[in-house]
């Protein structure tokens, strides 16, 4: 499973006021404060086709990307790809920041910077992963 501390944006989730990143010799937790729920890293990677779609999805509206992904279904990560998403969830899906980069000239640039969602926004964001 991946670490916080293998994420780009992982100044940006630590610092949030409502995480708490409890750290141990051999491992860190992340809690979600408001629900005390546990925060999982994800990593996804996408081809250039699904990376472009989901850029475009987590551009929409919340409530017009989620009737675009239960229309058309969430992009399909790939093993590599040219788009990472880097994303943290909490257990109980009230919490999720992501942040989108593109690989570009040897490097992973990014393509906005982390996004933090709480509550029913967090719900609808979880749909794409």
């Amino acid at each position: 499973m991946p670490s916080i501390k293998n994420l780009e944006m992982a100044a940006a989730v630590s610092s949030y006021k409502n995480i708490t990143v409890k750290k141990s010799w051999f491992s860190t937790k992340v809690i979600y404060t408001p629900t005390q729920s546990p925060v999982k890293v994800i990593i996804q990677e996408y081809s250039p086709a699904e990376g472009d779609r989901l850029e475009r999805l987590l551009n929409m509206p919340l409530d017009r990307m989620a009737a675009e992904i239960q229309q058309n279904g969430k992009p399909a990560p790939a093993q590599i790809g040219h788009y990472r998403l880097e994303a943290c969830l909490s257990d109980d899906r009230q919490f999720c920041t992501l942040q989108l980069f593109r690989f570009v000239d040897f490097k992973n640039s990014a393509v906005f910077e982390p996004r933090i969602y709480e509550g029913i926004d967090a719900e609808r964001i979880a749909q794409i992963l």
